[in-house]
């Protein structure tokens, strides 16, 4: 689920290469598994829970929308799945969308090898 919610978040930055986006995922997600691990316990239980939840299709459909299982969804097809969340009524539909985009964001930038792409030269020297 993880590295479709990448594909959709970061299109237009990850490497278009193939082998190459399938190699920056894999360092993504363990820098993702990470940032998980240093939050806070109760807040690693709920989006556990969370991640539980959208694992399955009725979850995963009443909370985003998507009808396609995660690995078969097209990057369109997320893409939409999440502004219908950014957009929606529910509170809750909008914390899922912030948590899936914000934990996708703060794990891919936290590499220094992204700024690049960003313009971005780093932390200044203090």
């Amino acid at each position: 689920m993880w590295s479709a919610v990448a594909r959709a978040v970061l299109e237009g930055v990850l490497p278009s290469d193939p082998g190459v986006q399938r190699l920056a995922l894999e360092h993504h997600l363990a820098r993702l598994e990470g940032a998980i691990a240093g939050l806070a316990p109760a807040t690693r239980t709920e989006l556990s829970e969370l991640m539980a939840l959208l694992g399955t299709a009725p979850g995963r459909l009443a909370l985003t929308g998507l009808s396609e299982p995660w690995a078969q969804a097209t990057v369109p097809d997320i893409q939409a799945a999440l502004q219908a969340m950014r957009v929606s009524d529910s509170d809750t539909r909008q914390q899922v969308y912030h948590a899936l985009r914000d934990l996708t964001n703060a794990a891919w930038f936290a590499d220094a090898g992204a700024w690049v792409a960003l313009g971005y030269p780093g932390p200044v020297a203090i």
